[in-house]
């Protein structure tokens, strides 16, 4: 039987992940193998309610409670190196604890990965929960994020990684930096679902404009040299284009592109193989909730 991990990472959002604790484990129940919980808990400062669900089709729920608040990405990563260093495992779901990663989509990773138990199975968003504004940024980031990296990335958190690859992961700095950009770095091939964003089960959604640029930002710092080259290439074509017509409105795309390229090295640098090694370190207790 194969032992399954997933992996959430949660900050101050304890209802909605016991909400989805409870959706998981009626998801699973139809499914074959053996599933266990591993939550990060990123120095959350509200207390932990107790966990008073019923979690029958659960082997076991445990919660690493960190010291510092490191983020989102970092959290996963840190997750992926306690389960490959501390665990028995053959592939890990990480998702998020907020119910926009749909549990009900839990089939249909697995109906892909009897196809190929040594697939990567990502989540391929075909349609969004926000609202009109937010989801035209976001297709705005996807396609600078193809302009200047050449990869189309159209997923997020929500993936299926079998244990050869998260090994392969694991040893990459960028991972310290971005989840899902070192993802598509590593993978030579992805298969996809298609995923619905669902509703956040309490509270408003964390993903606004701001987050959106950072997140958008450290992706493309993983691919730094090809960002940095076609950026160089960008600029030396506009400037060609506006020989004669020099302004400060025409010199406006040059200094954001400038600025952009000093945001993604900057960036890249927080690919810190040291501190990404130490992690563990961060871990302030284990509890063995189930």
């Amino acid at each position: 039987m194969k032992k399954i991990k997933i992996l959430i990472p949660v900050y101050n959002d304890w209802l909605s992940v016991f909400k989805l604790l409870e959706n998981i484990n009626l998801e699973i129940s139809a499914l074959e193998g053996e599933f266990s919980i591993i939550i990060v808990n990123d120095a959350s400062t509200e207390n932990r309610p107790e966990l008073e669900v019923d979690l029958n089709n659960l082997k076991s729920v445990q919660i690493l409670n960190m010291k510092e608040n490191k983020g989102h990405a970092r959290s996963l990563a840190a997750g992926l190196k306690y389960i490959n260093e501390k665990e028995d495992f053959d592939c890990v779901i990480s998702l998020d604890g907020d119910g926009e990663d749909r549990p009900e989509e839990l089939g249909l990773f697995f109906i892909k990965a009897k196809e190929n138990f040594d697939n990567i199975v990502v989540a391929k968003r075909v349609k969004r929960s926000e609202g009109l504004l937010f989801k035209f940024f976001y297709i705005i980031h996807v396609y600078l994020t193809l302009i200047f990296t050449g990869n189309l990335i159209k997923f997020g958190n929500f993936t299926f990684l079998p244990k050869t690859f998260v090994k392969v992961l694991i040893k990459d700095p960028a991972l310290w930096n971005s989840y899902v950009g070192t993802i598509k770095k590593l993978a030579k091939k992805t298969v996809s679902i298609p995923s619905i964003r669902g509703v956040r089960y309490f509270g408003s959604s964390k993903m606004n404009f701001i987050n959106l640029v950072k997140h958008s930002l450290s992706m493309m710092s993983i691919f730094k040299k090809t960002f940095l080259i076609r950026s160089i290439l960008f600029i030396t074509f506009y400037i060609f284009l506006i020989i004669g017509n020099f302004s400060i409105i025409t010199l406006i795309p040059i200094l954001v592109i400038f600025f952009v390229m000093i945001f993604i090295i900057k960036l890249s640098k927080r690919g810190n193989i040291l501190e990404f090694n130490n992690s563990l370190k961060n871990i302030q207790s284990i509890d063995q909730v189930k």
